[in-house]
């Protein structure tokens, strides 16, 4: 089924009433039995994940993966994987200028995306009955994992034309690999660009906001919803997200989330933040439905507010956790 996405954004700002909204896939492996390596190898897996999640939970859209590490294996970065965490980049792939300019731009299709591509296609004919969100990287943020995270920093300063060199490669790709999982049925992209929040305003501004809003502009259209993460502490940087030409942010949990609810425009969606690890993941039902509800008193009367998890929910989460969350939003609007 496709969505309108405006009409879908719209009832998400009016409803009264708000499903959650968290970064929730991973934890589905404990649903249909299979582990994470499996899960990030094949696509049907990845379908049959959010479907299960999907049963499971009354969430206000399907997500997919967060794996951030898919892209820059398609480029050809060393991905290490296990069977319980999420797949991580090992090492950096480009080290000088060299190598920056004989970087080859992959096809959509190399590495695992081809896997996901598939997953989006099989998730959005099982899924129906809310949209399905795709999940990419960001353009600094595979640059990053393509040239080491710290030394990019450093780049940014000394070295920004190769740093502009490798950011050109990794924002055709993302374009062409956004327009691929459009093309699959996705109704929205999910762009995580966590490495951006620790960027300066003015590195930001040169170095991620640009890319960001051409792959954004490549994609989003009614139907086509393009959605961005940060997970950084990118409070110092209000005006530089505010900038961005997006319509639903979605913030972690290093910071006051009511902050960034007062800075940016109300008829913008701001999706989080209770903290994945430490009370979704390590809390007990009781702390998790503290957790929530605090947030929820705090920020429900923001129009614009949806509650979420300030970023990947990680696999081994207790159900009853899970479900200790969702309860507590439930609670929340039956009482107001």
């Amino acid at each position: 089924m496709k969505y309108n996405m405006n009409e879908w954004l719209a009832d998400q700002l009016n409803s009264p009433v708000k499903k959650p909204l968290p970064v929730l896939s991973f934890p589905g492996t404990q649903l249909i039995g299979k582990n994470v390596e499996e899960l990030v190898n094949d696509g049907h897996l990845q379908a049959l994940c959010m479907k299960a999640i999907a049963d499971r939970f009354d969430t206000a859209a399907s997500v997919s993966l967060m794996d951030l590490s898919v892209e820059a294996e398609a480029f050809g970065a060393k991905v290490l994987y296990s069977p319980d965490e999420v797949p991580t980049v090992q090492g950096a792939l480009i080290e000088d200028e060299e190598q920056a300019d004989a970087l080859k731009i992959p096809q959509v299709g190399a590495g695992r995306t081809g896997e996901c591509v598939k997953g989006i296609r099989e998730a959005s004919e099982l899924i129906t009955d809310r949209p399905v969100l795709a999940g990419i990287i960001g353009p600094y943020s595979l640059a990053g994992r393509l040239l080491d995270m710290t030394e990019i920093m450093i780049l940014c300063r000394i070295e920004p034309e190769m740093v502009e060199t490798v950011l050109e490669k990794a924002t055709v790709f993302l374009m062409d690999y956004a327009k691929a999982l459009k093309e699959a049925g996705a109704d929205g992209v999910v762009m995580a660009e966590p490495a951006a929040g620790l960027l300066s305003p003015d590195l930001m501004a040169e170095f991620s906001n640009p890319y960001v809003e051409r792959v954004r502009a490549a994609v989003e259209d009614e139907n086509f919803l393009f959605l961005y993460h940060n997970c950084g502490t990118v409070v110092p940087l209000k005006k530089e997200l505010a900038d961005l030409n997006v319509r639903a942010y979605s913030f972690g949990n290093a910071i006051d989330i009511e902050e960034m609810l007062k800075a940016l425009p109300s008829d913008r969606l701001i999706i989080g933040n209770i903290d994945p690890v430490g009370v979704l993941r390590n809390g007990t039902p009781a702390k998790i439905k503290e957790e929530t509800t605090k947030l929820l008193e705090r920020c429900g009367k923001y129009k614009n507010f949806v509650l979420a998890s300030g970023c990947d929910i990680p696999p081994l989460t207790p159900m009853e956790n899970l479900e200790a969350f969702f309860e507590a939003a439930e609670e929340y609007y039956k009482n107001r």
